[in-house]
Parts: structure tokens; C-alpha cells; sequence
């Protein structure tokens, strides 16, 4: 991995679920880390569904490792939100992590 293809700046967030003292569930997202990234779109496509078209697009953000980075996580990008689908530790070497990550967003 090349130091000069991390320039984007993304950050990693976790689920935060609240249960207040009337049983009621609140879920917020809390910020992990701000770090530098690569964002790389790999392919997108349009689908329908209950009348609605929905565009669907599959990246992966190449970023040096980070322990404790799981798919129930997300990641923040220039306004954007990509959800974790998975996440490979390249090598198994604890330097270099892709995440695979899909955004879906209603058109």
C-alpha cells in the first residue's frame, strides 16, 4: 500500500443502542476513528422495489489495519454513509484492511 492513495478521509462508526427506564430503544452512531483512506468504487447498479428505484453502490475503502473494525460498523465518507459488509485483513499481517461496503441511497 502506497501512503499517497489514502486521500480520503473517512470515519469509522459503531452502534450505540440506549434503552431508557420506559423500555424504549434509541439508536445512535458514535464515532470510532478519523482516518485516511482509499475509496475505491467497484460497481453500482439501479433496482426497483415497491415502486421505488434504489441505487446500490458496492466500495471498497483500503485503509491501514485497525483493530476492533467490524461489519456492524459504518463508515462515514464526504456526507455519505457506506455500511460494512466485511472486512479482510490482507495477508493476514495487521497492516493493510479492505472494507467492503455498500451504499444504498432511495432515488
Amino acid at each position: 500500500m502506497r501512503i499517497n492513495d489514502l486521500r480520503h478521509r473517512v470515519t469509522l462508526q459503531k452502534k450505540n443502542v440506549i434503552k431508557d427506564s420506559e423500555g424504549l430503544v434509541t439508536e445512535t452512531w458514535i464515532d470510532v476513528a478519523t482516518v485516511w483512506a482509499a475509496v475505491e468504487p467497484l460497481r453500482g447498479r439501479e433496482y426497483f422495489e415497491a415502486a421505488v428505484v434504489n441505487a446500490e453502490n458496492i466500495v471498497r475503502i483500503r485503509m491501514r489495519y485497525r483493530d476492533g473494525v467490524k461489519p456492524d460498523m459504518r463508515v462515514i465518507y464526504s456526507g455519505r454513509i457506506f455500511n460494512i459488509t466485511s472486512v479482510i485483513d490482507i495477508d493476514e499481517r495487521h497492516r493493510e484492511m479492505h472494507l467492503m461496503c455498500r451504499e444504498v441511497t432511495a432515488g
